[in-house]
Order: C-alpha cells, then sequence, then structure tokens
C-alpha cells in the first residue's frame, strides 16, 4: 500500500500504530528504516536522509512480525553475534555485548538453546536481543504479540514496556497500546489519527465498524 503525502515528526518512547490490513502501517515502517525509500518527499531519521545514507539503518531495529524469519543461525548466542561481527568488534567485545543483552532480559538460559526449540515468547526475545545488542536508539516492532499465548504476549508486554530504546509498535492488538501516548491510525494510505491511544482507538473502531 502507497501513502498519500504526510508531514509527521515521530517523537516520544512509545508509538503505537493500527490500522486495516492494507492500510499503509507496514510501508510507514518500511520509509523509517530506510527499506524502502520515498518516491517523493523526505524522511529523516536522526538527522540523516534515508534516500541518501545506507547507514541510517544501523539507528532503527526491525522485529519482524514472524521473528524465526530473521534469526539467522541455529545457536541462540551465535545468531546475537553474527550482528555484531559484521560490525567488526574483536571477539571480546562480542562475547561481553552478547552476554550483556542476554541478561537485560534475564535470558541466559536462552544462549545455547536451538532457535526451532523456541517457543513463541521466547523466539521474540531471542530477536530482540539479537537487533538490540547492535544498539539501535530507534525500534520497530511488527505485530509482537501475534500468535502468542497468553503467557508469551504477557512476556513481550513487559518487555515493550520496559525497553529504554524508542519503540514504534504496529499491531492489531488493542490492548497492547492502551497505554500509549501516542498512536497513529492509518486507513487507506493517509493517517487517519494521531491522538492519545482512547482517541486513537476509538477512530479505529469507527473506521474498522
Amino acid at each position: 500500500m502507497a501513502l498519500e503525502p504526510l508531514t509527521l515528526a515521530i517523537t516520544g518512547k512509545r508509538i503505537g500504530v493500527i490500522g486495516l490490513n492494507g492500510s499503509g502501517k507496514t510501508t510507514f515502517a518500511r520509509l523509517i528504516n530506510g527499506l524502502t525509500k520515498p518516491t517523493t518527499g523526505r524522511v529523516i531519521v536522526n538527522g540523516r536522509d534515508t534516500a541518501d545514507e545506507k547507514t541510517v539503518v544501523t539507528d532503527v531495529g526491525f522485529i519482524f512480525q514472524s521473528p524465526q524469519n530473521q534469526i539467522i543461525l541455529p545457536i541462540v548466542k551465535d545468531d546475537i553475534a553474527f550482528g555484531l561481527k559484521r560490525r567488526g568488534l574483536s571477539k571480546a567485545e562480542i562475547e561481553a555485548r552478547v552476554e550483556e543483552v542476554l541478561a537485560r532480559f534475564g535470558a541466559e538460559a536462552l544462549a545455547d538453546r536451538r532457535a526451532h526449540e523456541l517457543s513463541g515468547g521466547e523466539l521474540q526475545v531471542a530477536a530482540l536481543c539479537s537487533v538490540l545488542a547492535t544498539g539501535p536508539g530507534i525500534l520497530i516492532l511488527d505485530e509482537p504479540t501475534n500468535q502468542l499465548d497468553i503467557k508469551n504476549r504477557a512476556l513481550v508486554e513487559r518487555i515493550i514496556a520496559g525497553l529504554p530504546e524508542s519503540a514504534i509498535v504496529i499491531t492489531h492488538d488493542l490492548e497492547l497500546i492502551a497505554g500509549f501516548e501516542r498512536v497513529l491510525v492509518f486507513h487507506e494510505g493517509r493517517l487517519a489519527a494521531d491522538a492519545p491511544a482512547a482517541e486513537a482507538i476509538a477512530r479505529y473502531r469507527e473506521i474498522a465498524a
């Protein structure tokens, strides 16, 4: 879905993004992390134009709707280390960073686990560790509670609430973003609302009715 032109500044710690399927949510997210380039206008992230600088992607981490699709290596700690090796860190620096990010989420027990053995919630944690180990200041999560049971959904909700990074959460899980100070509603490629959660969700329900 192409987006209609819009002028928008994204600030704050928690931004929700909601809308019907095909409303433009994913295109919006891909513009922020540079995976999609604007055909008109400009997208500036931390002072950098996404059309001009490939390095902007390092400022934005992206957690896919199916996190198993972004875990490249079979062992969790090796997957976390993979992105760090590409940045030229020493072996000692990589090991320290892997241990640090796993400890941050109390996920040390996942280090030697195989990705295909993990539960849905554990996969989300492993994907978060792999992305956050590289130090992005902005994190985009695409349907982070999709297909999770109640226990794993609660785990992911707690993690999002505790992230020091700015988080942009694309979701159909309205309860997940109910406490957010700002929620964007997209509809047919246009920004239909930019408001606190209660107001934005009410607008979304009107559209979906």
